[in-house]
């Protein structure tokens, strides 16, 4: 109920609002009905909040039902339920969760809003894979009994841009970013196609129902890319850009900015080498000495250390180059600023005087992409981008293949598809056919690590 943060759910819920109530049961539209909150009982206590998001649905025209959704545990429906609202269970997979939501509120309907038919996945990782033995059997048990279900998600998606977050569960230093797909082994995949699972489901749900199922719609259509030669054409070091003086580092939200890189600059005075430590880094930093690229050092771990090497510059500059990789969605860590969320120190001696430069990384900021007019020796520091063009005759949907590179992210026809990092287990990102055009098109690699391109 801080106000600084209603005030912001009330504009947005106000204009929300407006696209909503058209599209409710009750004026001929599919909406059924409407969630308060999403598994706030794992979260908080407060209950003034959750009336007070349902009273401004009121207010700007909802009618229909309203929900909530938590896991099937006495505290978290206690914390997360109010009077009047269904119970969603996240999930509700066998009679004694409905029992537990019966407890908390006998009054309401009860149903699982959260049936998992796959699980989502993260860097690092080998794809989840859905439990279907389980599944099946879950479902089988919702409609032999007459509950209803909410399949989460039915339909796969894609994290494009830099829309992918991620979870810490024990700790903040405990990060697992989201990789860009979240096809989260659907029934319906990332490109909208039926998987096996999905024909399992179908042929289930069959039983239960007296109306006839439709047919499947005709497959998506695919196409595939000739090879595309790619030439390195800039470097992030070529881009001027205006910088902001603080005497501690500042986290990107602090200047306007919530995704894209992040830049810091001091010089060493005192201290010139040794145990250099960033507390905290958020996500994934490159160390620069004198313009030289030293380590890495990546948030998950807390291993924020890298060695400084002695220079023979009088005042060695530092440079800082940190990657936000995607906030933090849920738990107790979710205030989750992006770049040095504290400070940095060598040898203990805390560095001062930080030059901040903002690199956003969105669609206007490659639209400002010039190709270097510096000699090639600029390219053999990190950070560097690729572009190349190719001719389609014909659309359809497709998959860029980034296994031959290393870390960054891809933009076609200036459209970002999401970050790529050969660690996997993604190594292809989607691209809809609807972001490409007849004749001519244009795709952007950026690359942290990459010094040569690659087809």
């Amino acid at each position: 109920m801080d106000q600084r943060y209603f005030s912001a759910v009330k504009r947005y819920i106000t204009r929300l609002a407006k696209e909503v109530v058209p599209l409710q049961c009750t004026n001929g539209g599919p909406i059924l009905m409407v969630q308060i909150e999403n598994e706030y009982g794992s979260y908080g206590n407060d209950k003034s909040y959750l009336e007070a998001l349902r009273d401004l649905w009121k207010v700007n025209g909802i009618r229909v039902p309203f929900y909530t959704a938590d896991g099937a545990t006495t505290s978290m429906l206690d914390a997360g339920n109010i009077k009047g609202a269904a119970i969603g269970l996240d999930p509700g997979g066998n009679e004694n969760d409905f029992e537990v939501a019966k407890l908390a509120n006998p009054d309401v309907p009860v149903f699982s809003s959260e049936t998992y038919p796959g699980w989502l996945t993260y860097w690092g990782e080998k794809w989840a894979r859905a439990d279907t033995v389980k599944l099946k059997k879950e479902v089988e048990f919702l409609l032999q009994n007459g509950k209803s279900l909410n399949f989460y998600v039915i339909h796969g998606g894609t994290n494009f841009g830099f829309t992918a977050g991620a979870d810490a569960f024990s700790s903040p230093a405990e990060f697992l970013p989201d990789i860009t797909s979240y096809d989260y082994g659907a029934p319906i995949n990332e490109q909208g196609r039926p998987t096996p699972e999905f024909f399992m489901l179908r042929n289930i749900i069959k039983k239960y129902v007296t109306y006839n199922i439709p047919d499947l719609p005709e497959p998506i259509p695919t196409i595939k890319i000739p090879v595309i030669e790619m030439k390195k054409v800039a470097n992030l070091w070529n881009y001027k850009l205006p910088s902001v003086t603080t005497p501690q580092p500042q986290p990107m939200e602090s200047f306007g900015q919530n995704q894209g890189l992040i830049l810091y600059k001091t010089k060493l005075i005192g201290n010139k080498s040794g145990r250099l430590r960033i507390w905290e880094p958020h996500d994934f930093a490159l160390v620069f000495l004198n313009g030289e690229f030293i380590d890495t050092v990546y948030r998950s771990g807390g291993k924020w250390e890298v060695v400084l090497p002695s220079s023979d510059i009088k005042d060695p500059v530092l440079e800082i180059l940190v990657e936000g990789m995607g906030h933090l969605n849920s738990g107790q860590f979710m205030v989750d600023r992006k770049g040095i969320t504290d400070r940095v120190t060598l040898e203990n001696r805390t560095l001062m005087n930080w030059e901040t430069t903002l690199m956003p990384m969105d669609d206007s900021f490659i639209e400002k992409l010039k190709a270097t007019t510096a000699s090639n020796s600029i390219f053999q520091k990190p950070c560097n981008f690729f572009k190349g063009n190719f001719t389609l005759a014909e659309l359809g949907d497709v998959y860029i293949d980034m296994s031959a590179y290393k870390k960054g992210m891809v933009y076609v026809n200036g459209h970002n598809l999401g970050r790529f990092w050969n660690i996997g287990p993604q190594q292809r990102l989607f691209c809809p056919a609807s972001w490409l055009k007849k004749g001519e098109n244009e795709i952007i690699v950026f690359d942290f690590f990459q010094s040569d391109p690659d087809l």
